[in-house]
């Protein structure tokens, strides 16, 4: 897997469409970098922008960016409601997929070095790549903002990481870093600004300051964790807003943050009307609201996009804009094609895929088909069984039975495709070099991972199958009477399924060098085999033991 970065900047501009056009397409034009979500927004007079690519293809997309807002933005003439210090304001760079937060500091820093040195415009370093304590948080390094930073740049201590030690009027300056996945959140308030910032207030980490009666102050703090907020007001909306950002939606959930902000504005006798995600927000954090939710409301949804849409609509995410998941939920942006090449063909190309005159698809990737169905059939009983009023006194059960079933299905589907990738992996080890000695043990080498992890991939398609067994038999035992059939035939495909993975674990074990891998795969495989067959006859039992519905 590809390393990927995503990167988040923030622009001093959310008005001039035509400067807007002209910052992103700076980074369209980079190769290896995908544009994901331009967020203007004409109040604040901002623009949040997200992308992502290779680590060299996202600092070029940021280095160019910045550069387009330099030259376009003019900051003695900004106003906006948000805080900021420069026209290129904040350029963060995230970690995605199979790169540390580390490196992403590295990339932050080859960030500003090349914009302090080329453009000549002041660098400060955030988060994660910012060892000093003291100028490591944005509202340190933005306190005064772009007004006070004519003054501040000239103190030793507020000397910026990179670049000029000088106060650039038209610019300003910048500030980068690395940091976790933040998300901007925005809760909207039917009242005032100030009543907006006191909610902010209450919940932010920093909280407020407090005065005592002898005239000292002490810092109050708020009540959640890795939270920044504010209260501002919207005029194209004519509402008010608590705005945050989640620095670890981990710590601090999105659930969390409406629910307290909600039970709070109901003692100010303050009213809600949703709520908004500025930019891309991950996929996990919406799914552990509507988890949130899910168990508040004691519901029953395990389907993925019923889970994001109720999320979406216990948040009030679509109060402002339309919250389009494929548009909002960054792995739905990144990775639209989940499927591999064998599950995205019709019925016909795979069956004739399986037939041509290739060696895959093959025995495996039947297995993992065949287990998929089987276990389907299984859910499809439980799902004709539960919601019904016949069988109503059986809805706790199947609550319990469908989610595995659900979930290992889709397990099985995967596994098609996996089982001929690892067989590919093997040959192509096979075609490696072979004339010196060194490449042949580089080959021999190769080769025995490949057949290795052609093992585990049906080895994982008996596992998976031996794990839908005690669910689909509590479906057999009560379930629909009159789908008994279906169960069975879904049992006989599971233990075919297993059949099938035994057969091709121990093919692939003959050319395996390491003898302590082939009986530990002997052993377990076997027993999971010789289980499927045990397991099969259970549930035919159960089957033909039933006079009618339980």
């Amino acid at each position: 897997m590809q390393k990927l970065v995503e990167c988040v900047p923030n622009f001093s501009e959310g008005r001039d469409k035509s400067i807007i056009t002209k910052i992103t397409d700076s980074i369209k034009s980079v190769p290896e970098v995908t544009l994901l979500d331009v967020d203007p927004g004409e109040s604040t007079n901002r623009t949040v922008v997200t992308f992502v690519g290779s680590p060299e293809g996202v600092v070029e997309a940021a280095f160019q960016a910045a550069k387009t807002a330099y030259e376009l933005i003019d900051m003695t003439t900004h106003k906006g409601e948000h805080p900021r210090i420069g026209a290129a304001d904040v350029v963060p760079f995230v970690p995605v997929a199979n790169i540390t937060m580390e490196e992403c500091v590295e990339l932050s820093k080859q960030f500003g070095k090349r914009v302090g040195e080329e453009l000549g415009v002041p660098i400060y370093l955030y988060e994660e790549a910012q060892p000093n304590p003291d100028r490591k948080a944005m509202r340190q390094i933005r306190s005064g903002e772009y007004e006070g930073l004519k003054d501040k740049i000239t103190k030793s201590e507020w000397k910026p990481d990179f670049g000029p030690q000088k106060f650039v009027s038209k610019s300003g300056a910048t500030v980068t870093g690395a940091r976790f996945f933040l998300i901007a959140y925005n809760v909207n308030v039917l009242g005032t600004k100030n009543q907006a910032h006191r909610l902010a207030l209450n919940v932010r980490e920093q909280g407020r300051t407090v005065a005592k009666s002898d005239g000292s102050k002490v810092q109050e703090p708020g009540r959640l964790k890795a939270l920044k907020g504010m209260g501002w007001y919207l005029d194209e909306f004519n509402l008010a807003q608590v705005s945050m950002n989640l620095d670890n939606y981990k710590i601090t959930p999105l659930h969390i943050v409406f629910e307290e902000i909600k039970k709070d504005a109901q003692e100010l006798n303050v009213g809600l009307a949703g709520s908004e995600i500025v930019g891309l927000v991950p996929l996990e954090a919406i799914l552990m609201a509507a988890d949130y939710y899910i168990e508040k409301e004691n519901l029953f949804i395990i389907d993925e996009k019923n889970k994001v849409q109720l999320a979406i609509d216990r948040l009030g995410l679509s109060s402002i804009h339309p919250f389009k998941p494929e548009e909002k939920i960054i792995e739905y942006m990144i990775d639209q094609e989940t499927d591999g090449p064998l599950v995205k063909k019709t019925v016909r190309e795979f069956v004739e895929a399986v037939g041509a005159r290739t060696s895959a698809p093959g025995g495996g990737s039947v297995s993992a088909l065949m287990g998929s169905l089987g276990v389907a059939l299984g859910a499809m009983v439980g799902w004709l069984t539960y919601g019904r009023r016949k069988y109503e006194h059986l809805d706790g059960k199947m609550r319990e039975v469908i989610p595995p079933l659900v979930e290992i299905q889709a397990e099985l589907v995967k596994g098609i495709d996996r089982d001929t990738d690892a067989f590919n992996d093997y040959i192509e080890a096979i075609g490696l070099p072979k004339k010196t000695e060194e490449e042949k043990a580089k080959r021999a080498q190769a080769m025995q991972e490949g057949l290795k992890k052609a093992t585990l991939v049906p080895f994982h398609t008996i596992e998976l199958v031996d794990r839908a067994w005690d669910p689909i038999i509590e479906v057999a035992r009560v379930g629909q009477y009159s789908s008994r059939s279906d169960v069975e035939v879904g049992a006989k495909a599971m233990e075919a399924a297993a059949f099938g993975a035994y057969k091709n674990v121990m093919i692939n074990l003959d050319d395996i060098e390491d003898e302590t891998f082939k009986k530990d795969m002997t052993d377990k495989t076997y027993k999971l085999m010789k289980r499927a067959e045990a397991k099969l006859q259970e549930l035919t039992k159960i089957i033909t033991g039933r006079t009618g519905d339980v």
